[in-house]
């Protein structure tokens, strides 16, 4: 029983669909051009501690896990939320970190990744991104969720 009718239209959706999923602000063809993150942090302890120029705590970890996965260097820029989601909506930051939870007042505006980690109340965390920015986001989800099994094998 052979299908050559539907042939020609199953070849189409191959064909297009292999570039999916997209960013049309081009964040992933960025890392791979130029080797650099650019991820924008706010003070949130133990999340994300700003003392200093370069940002330590939970999240500053992941992050620089995932920049050496993907062979970047991270550029971190510090701010207020305000500032730092006002850069992503502009395409001047990648990802933008803070001790975000999934219910955050920015969902509406800026893109999040799957929630990666929950503390103590029951809040699951996300970090902040370029809205559409889909294949970026994908691949970071797929980081974050290594990072989840990994941690849950060690528990």
């Amino acid at each position: 029983m052979s299908c050559p009718r539907y042939a020609p239209l199953i070849a189409v959706a191959l064909v297009t669909s292999c570039g999916l999923p997209k960013d049309p602000e081009r964040t992933s063809e960025h890392l791979a051009a130029t080797h650099e993150l650019r991820v924008g942090f706010t003070g949130n302890p133990p999340w994300t501690s700003a003392a200093k120029a370069e940002p330590s705590g939970i999240e500053p970890d992941i992050v620089r896990r995932f920049a050496a996965q993907q062979g970047v260097h991270v550029a971190w820029v510090g701010g207020s939320e305000t500032q730092l989601v006002k850069s992503l909506k502009e395409h001047q930051l990648d990802l933008v970190i803070g001790g975000f939870d999934k219910t955050t007042q920015w969902s509406s505006t800026a893109g999040i990744t799957q929630p990666f980690a929950k503390d103590a109340d029951g809040k699951k965390h996300v970090f902040l991104t370029s809205p559409g920015e889909n294949r970026f986001i994908l691949k970071l989800d797929r980081f974050l969720t290594d990072q989840m099994r990994s941690s849950a094998g060690q528990s």
